[in-house]
């Protein structure tokens, strides 16, 4: 197995993260799903200057980005937007995407539950085909419940695989099985053969490590399945705002480089822009844990 780490949980150029990372040891990038920030061809470059490759991209499910969306230009829009990322990580020789169907933070659906998965059946065979053609793999990721009301658990995020096409995968989040799944590591062996990718944070959502979830037996199951790919990092530290607080000083008061998207996007995940001191041993605590169990 490989580390890899998103780039999107803090606000700095990826030029920045590109050093940072590559430098505590990181072999594997998997990079926003915001392709009209990035120039494919200097980052590429960049990447290999510093010892690093492309895994896969996520989606950002923002805004009015929905493929259920009832509005069919909207569910249009939202195909053209996973599309967008296909062809970054394809022009970034990277290898997956893992695609969130609905939009993060929506609770209330957009017709009956027969409808809902109608659209999203057709929004994600419509992309299935481009990458298929792209030859990049994409896969379904559960999110809790408190982010999305579709897809929670890998047992759903199987079946809407099976149900878009053969090479359809799931990618599997640990911080947010361990708030749905009855039992993780069975989730995990269900997801044997399917499984295209794998995000990793505690269950408090900070590094790997500074919470109880059990990363040997995670990293043996994985094994089990015979899962050799990337471990992607993704942590988004929950941002004490009381005299409790055990990291004093963790807020970026004055960020640079942070769109209003992003900017949202941290806040409807408890988070915020964080300063780099905090940022950096958050990702050193990551590579720590984790490298010496792979």
């Amino acid at each position: 197995m490989e580390l890899g780490i998103h780039n999107w949980m803090r606000s700095e150029t990826i030029e920045t993260t590109i050093r940072r990372v590559s430098a505590l040891g990181y072999t594997k990038l998997e990079i926003a799903g915001t392709p009209e920030q990035y120039d494919t061809k200097n980052i590429r470059q960049l990447m290999k200057s510093h010892g690093l490759s492309c895994w896969g991209s996520v989606t950002l499910m923002l805004g009015d980005r929905n493929l259920l969306a009832r509005d069919e230009a909207q569910r249009a829009r939202s195909v053209q937007y996973v599309k967008d990322i296909v062809r970054m990580v394809k022009e970034l020789d990277g290898h997956m995407v893992s695609v969130v169907p609905c939009t993060v933070g929506k609770i209330v659906p957009d017709g009956r539950p027969e409808e809902e998965w109608e659209w999203a059946v057709g929004a994600l065979k419509e992309i299935y085909d481009y990458s298929e053609a792209s030859g990049i793999v994409i896969g379904i990721e559960p999110i809790n419940r408190f982010e999305t009301y579709f897809i929670n658990r890998g047992a759903q995020a199987l079946a809407l695989a099976e149900a878009v096409g053969p090479n359809c995968g799931v990618c599997l989040d640990t911080f947010h099985m361990n708030i749905e799944e009855a039992d993780m590591f069975e989730a995990i062996r269900g997801a044997k053969g399917k499984l295209v990718g794998f995000h990793v944070a505690d269950n408090n959502r900070m590094a790997p490590g500074m919470g109880h979830l059990n990363w040997k037996k995670i990293i043996d199951t994985l094994r089990e399945i015979n899962y050799d790919d990337v471990l992607s990092v993704e942590f988004c530290a929950p941002l004490d705002r009381t005299p409790a607080n055990p990291y004093p000083g963790s807020i970026d008061e004055h960020p640079e480089n942070l769109s209003a998207e992003q900017e949202k996007f941290l806040a409807d995940h408890g988070s915020a822009s964080v300063t780099e001191a905090f940022y950096t041993m958050l990702t050193a605590e990551s590579f720590n844990t984790l490298s010496k169990l792979i």
